[in-house]
């Protein structure tokens, strides 16, 4: 694909923990290829304590963050999508909005840990591992020599990273 900055939409149920930490990982590590966004199919409504949590304790700016629903990037104005890459299993399996766009489409999914029921301390270190996890995916993709594939070749590069277990 030539040279260019990419649209890239996360998208998760909630938007309140996997999906904005890849946005917020994209931004930082894209190097300015990149344009992240992130969604879900019923917002929360605010991004989960722990999720702002790890971002700040791995340097991260969380201002400006919020819970979004997908609506917002599928009507007129919003920006024509590369990617949409879904972040949990949920939202893999709901029926998508109408991309602005041709997008390529993956899944890659993420244990929950909004879902997860134990004490702070172990919801914390779970929150860490898939913050971990969610950054090693991020990194391949970035990585990724966009200039040498074809669209073909673009979207079974990140498919195939969706089967990756970090």
């Amino acid at each position: 694909m030539e040279n260019k900055t990419f649209n890239v939409l996360f998208l998760c149920t909630g938007n309140s923990a996997r999906s904005i930490m890849a946005e917020v990982l994209l931004r930082r590590f894209g190097g300015g290829r990149f344009h992240a966004f992130s969604a879900g199919s019923h917002p929360a409504g605010a991004v989960n304590p722990f999720t702002l949590d790890v971002l700040e304790r791995n340097g991260f700016a969380t201002d400006g963050l919020r819970s979004k629903s997908w609506d917002e990037f599928a009507q007129a104005g919003a920006p024509e999508l590369d990617f949409v890459f879904t972040v949990c299993d949920k939202a893999a399996g709901e029926a998508c909005p109408v991309w602005p766009g041709q997008p390529i489409t993956a899944h890659w999914g993420f244990e929950d840990p909004v879902a997860f029921e134990g004490d702070e301390a172990a919801r914390g270190r779970l929150f860490d591992k898939v913050f971990k996890e969610i950054s090693t995916r991020i990194q391949l993709f970035v990585n990724l020599p966009f200039e040498k594939l074809d669209r073909l070749k673009l979207e079974k590069a990140v498919r195939d990273m969706g089967e990756i277990k970090a």
